[in-house]
């Protein structure tokens, strides 16, 4: 065999080994990327469920200490929004508009889960007529995501109190309506509705609107009313709205279970703050997956090495 021959088979045989190396780095890398994307999403979800902030839920027997301590974390943190027989058991937020709080925690870090809100123009003291709430409509019954559920009569029919923690008392809620509506219509998603023709017109539109109402629930414009407004499955610009009323009544949970598991935290990647948190999302692919195509190529080169190679 000629030398042009031989450097011709060397050359396939080179070519053939990085093509197959390539291949195989591909594969690592799209599996590392599966891997991450399906842990990146488990965190999201647990950073958004309601078990992260339990511990800092104001009750009788801690006096709200560990909300201050929450509060101490973000001051923007000002009340705590319970509904019975829900996973909405979280803290409130108010930020400097309604942006901020989409992509960011009650505890003030970077969160693809966001936090609940209340509107920017809204009175923190809920002392205006009509106050609306935001949150993220998720899977896993997280954040906002079970106010669609309200649309069925019965879930919406079994579900009528929660309660509403602020200015260092805890108040009832009462809720009379669900409604769905365009994000984009302004004669829903009003603050500040001032003069009793105003609030009389616009309790009015809500309740014409309404799915679901309770015939025994009486709403006057004496009354303040709060809307736990959300994004719909059912339509690109759809939002969910559960309408309730806060009260001087605190109704027992008819869906409270008694445990005495202790509370634990669970870890999630806004935790570990730092560079990781705010870094690209190609930057983490290449930090999980370097380490695997590393051990790869070592594993390569020992599968390659020619017989004898190494011995002297």
């Amino acid at each position: 065999m000629n030398i042009a021959a031989k450097a011709g088979i060397r050359a396939i045989r080179i070519a053939n080994g990085l093509i197959n190396t390539v291949v195989l780095i591909v594969i690592l890398l799209l599996l590392a990327f599966g891997c991450y994307t399906v842990w990146d999403s488990g965190q999201v979800f647990g950073a958004a469920s309601f078990t992260h902030y339990e511990m800092f839920k104001p009750t009788a027997e801690n006096n709200a200490k560990a909300f201050k301590e929450l509060q101490a974390i973000n001051s923007d943190v000002f009340a705590w929004l319970t509904v019975y027989g829900t996973n909405i058991d979280y803290p409130v937020v108010q930020g400097a508009d309604n942006i901020k709080y989409v992509n960011t925690s009650a505890e003030g870090r970077h969160s693809l889960s966001g936090a609940i809100f209340l509107d920017y123009r809204s009175r923190a003291d809920f002392s205006d007529f009509s106050s609306i709430l935001y949150g993220h409509h998720m899977e896993a019954a997280a954040m906002f995501g079970e106010i669609g559920l309200f649309s069925a009569w019965d879930y919406f029919d079994a579900r009528k109190y929660g309660t509403l923690y602020f200015d260092g008392q805890e108040h009832g809620l009462e809720f009379f309506a669900f409604v769905h509506a365009d994000a984009y219509d302004n004669s829903v998603f009003r603050v500040r509705v001032t003069g009793e023709d105003e609030q009389e017109a616009y309790l009015g539109l809500l309740m014409e609107m309404a799915m679901h109402t309770r015939k025994d629930v009486s709403v006057t414009i004496d009354d303040r009313i709060v809307l736990l407004s959300t994004c719909s499955a059912d339509s690109t610009n759809g939002r969910d709205i559960l309408i309730g009323k806060i009260v001087e009544t605190i109704h027992s949970d008819p869906f409270a279970v008694e445990t005495t598991a202790p509370l634990i935290a669970i870890p999630v990647i806004d935790e570990l703050g730092g560079s990781w948190v705010q870094a690209d999302l190609w930057v983490k692919i290449v930090l999980v997956a370097l380490p695997c195509v590393l051990v790869l190529l070592v594993i390569l080169m020992i599968f390659k090495k020619k017989p004898g190679e190494g011995v002297k």
